[in-house]
């Protein structure tokens, strides 16, 4: 499932290919993966300029010059890709939104949806979200007060997407291990140096993970090379069973709250 430093990832790269461009068209081929009748859909978008693309956690918000919001969560399985309908993928592509010959395409919104909001709709459906890990204003003493309020299981504590809004199962996989502590700790066995340490490993996982383009490496565009570079520099997740880059201990891996949690038995304490 795409997570903050992929959705980061797009954000960016759509800004420089579809920011300041006009909707052409609008093509919805499954009518679950939007919020409201597709002629509303079609007649509120179509036509429109794309100002701007933000981020909120892993979802992505597209403000249109009429002042609405197509707000796109992905969940498991979904991605986009922007190019012409010679390069596409051989996939099936839930919704189409097209920029003349160029057309962003919407692939695996089985689970994930492109809704239409007003901002106060959009704002309310985000209302929910912790706060963002990246921002200026998130400090290591919000951080730990936040922490200080959680009880269980770090790993299910960094998915909470009330916590903190945009780590899912890679991300906190590879924070705890570079933090060099157990997925499986409690947050209440966590001392003051832990924490410390755990708030510049999310820091520092995140900015890696959204500079070399997020670990799926499904491409945004013909020749892109940046999406999907973090892949081959995760230390811990999905390498289950090979040896640890930096002990030679083998991976591991354990079920957490129905999710596969990766970690070096030796370096993470």
């Amino acid at each position: 499932m795409p997570e903050l430093p992929e959705m980061e990832n797009y954000k960016i790269l759509l800004n420089q290919k579809i920011a300041g461009q006009t909707i052409t068209e609008v093509q919805v081929n499954r009518e679950k993966s939007i919020n409201v009748n597709p002629d509303l859909f079609t007649r509120t978008v179509q036509h429109q300029k794309i100002m701007t693309i933000n981020r909120r956690g892993k979802h992505l918000l597209f403000l249109l010059q009429n002042g609405q919001i197509l707000l796109l969560h992905l969940m498991l399985g979904g991605w986009v890709y922007y190019g012409t309908e010679a390069d596409k993928p051989k996939r099936t592509i839930q919704v189409r939104i097209s920029f003349g010959d160029n057309h962003l395409y919407f692939i695996g919104l089985r689970l994930g949806y492109l809704h239409l909001y007003n901002s106060t709709e959009a704002e309310n459906h985000l209302a929910h979200l912790g706060p963002e890990p990246l921002s200026n204003d998130f400090s290591i003493h919000e951080f730990k007060n936040r922490l200080s309020h959680k009880h269980g299981r770090l790993k299910t504590t960094l998915l909470d997407q009330e916590f903190i809004a945009g780590i899912g199962n890679c991300y906190s996989a590879e924070i705890c291990y570079d933090a060099g502590i157990l997925p499986t700790k409690d947050t209440d066995d966590l001392g003051d140096p832990e924490r410390k340490r755990l708030f510049q490993s999310l820091q520092s996982i995140l900015q890696k993970g959204i500079q070399h383009g997020g670990y799926m490496d499904n491409p945004l565009f013909l020749g892109d090379k940046l999406t999907g570079g973090f892949n081959d520099l995760c230390q811990v997740y999905d390498r289950e069973g090979k040896k640890c880059n930096r002990c030679g201990t083998i991976i591991k891996m354990e079920t957490i709250s129905s999710r596969k949690t990766f970690y070096c038995p030796y370096c993470q304490k």
